[in-house]
């Protein structure tokens, strides 16, 4: 099998509308959390992140001026992959594919004060939106495996690319803070009443919060750009615990790690950071913390970046990624934001202060409901 890339890339969140400004907030250790008061979303106010929609109107503006059916997710995915395609400057023909992650996709569709009709929250929707956009010739992918979706996302394109599916894939990942997943949150009494905390001691749950990303993943060493790395890892693994509650032994991202790092032929030391899922929950950070101690890799810098974004659900991996990619292209460790003082019963290694460090390979893992966990590894191109 040849080599595998991630190359071009772009964010949209709370922290700005394109990759690098993303970045250079979380380098600045600003975060996108506020407090939120909108009866729409919730009975009462909480802490999240939006997208800022009076520029989001702006900036599609510019790039769509005669359909106004787009919902909002649509809108930011649509701007988000259209940066992507127009940075790649790739054809798009019968040899490239499209690949979208979401957890719920339109989900507000359902609720009684959207404009639009119920049969929007089809996830089909989704793709026959962006294929008729961007006039993709094959019928896109949809991953909709709860929040390991993003990363999971970039091991199935990679898959493709090897099988000789497609020589190209784009991946564009979002979901949106709805009333739908605050309630379901919620009830799971899973939201924090202040800014998520991850892996501290003080941890009392999750924000939750919305962002779009988008990437392109190729063979093509002729369309790769300065933040690319190669996919030299990757694996799946079900704990088949719980609907919602991860093993407590860590067996599934035990599993997943350690099946990436036999495919990618290296050992838990040559892991240089590890872009930890880290929700700020008392079960899965304590749950991560137990397979990092099994997998040797508790002296390895580790961060979250929940305490930017919040929890974004199926593009939480994907987003993750990116930054991590940008972190190995500045050789720059981020810090993990609300973390002050350990509260997990395994050792761990959080960065606490963004700081310079020659980096080489990075760890990326994800895990979700259904007791789903996805492992990455990713390595420098240039």
């Amino acid at each position: 099998m040849g080599k595998v890339f991630i190359t071009y890339n772009s964010i949209i969140s709370s922290l700005g509308f394109d990759s690098e400004t993303v970045v250079e907030a979380i380098k600045n250790e600003v975060s996108g959390i506020s407090r939120i008061d909108d009866s729409k979303l919730f009975h009462k106010p909480f802490y999240g992140s939006v997208v800022n929609r009076d520029t989001l109107v702006k900036k599609f503006k510019k790039i769509n001026s005669y359909r106004s059916d787009y919902t909002d997710l649509e809108k930011m995915m649509i701007l988000s992959l259209n940066n992507v395609i127009q940075a790649s400057d790739l054809n798009i023909d019968s040899s490239v594919g499209l690949i979208i992650s979401t957890t719920k996709g339109n989900i507000n569709a359902l609720e009684q004060s959207s404009s639009f009709p119920k049969s929007y929250a089809y996830l089909s929707r989704l793709s026959n939106v962006l294929k008729d956009y961007f006039s993709f010739q094959n019928n896109p992918i949809i991953v909709s495996n709860a929040c390991v979706s993003g990363v999971q996302a970039i091991a199935i394109a990679k898959k493709y690319i090897n099988e000789g599916v497609f020589k190209n894939v784009f991946i564009v990942s979002g979901d949106i803070v709805s009333r739908f997943v605050l309630s379901g949150f919620h009830s799971f009494q899973a939201i924090s009443e202040s800014p998520c905390k991850p892996y501290d001691k003080d941890r009392t749950g999750i924000n939750l919060g919305e962002a779009i990303a988008s990437v392109l993943v190729t063979s093509d060493e002729n369309h790769i750009n300065p933040e690319a790395v190669e996919i030299i890892g990757e694996a799946t693994c079900n704990d088949a615990n719980h609907i919602s509650g991860p093993s407590r032994t860590g067996e599934g991202l035990f599993r997943s790690v350690n099946t990436a790092l036999a495919e990618a032929a290296i050992k838990p030391s040559d892991i240089d950071y590890i872009s930890a899922h880290g929700t700020a929950t008392i079960f899965n950070d304590e749950m991560e913390s137990t397979a990092f101690s099994r997998l040797g890799l508790t002296h390895v810098p580790l961060n979250s970046l929940k305490g930017f974004f919040g929890h974004t659900l199926g593009s939480s991996g994907l987003i993750e990624t990116i930054v991590g990619m940008h972190s190995l292209k500045h050789n720059t460790l981020f810090a993990s934001k609300g973390f002050t003082t350990l509260g997990v019963s395994k050792p761990l290694n959080i960065i606490k202060r963004t700081e310079k460090k020659n980096l080489n390979i990075f760890l990326k893992t994800a895990s979700g409901f259904g007791g789903t966990n996805t492992a990455l590894l990713l390595k420098k191109v240039s």
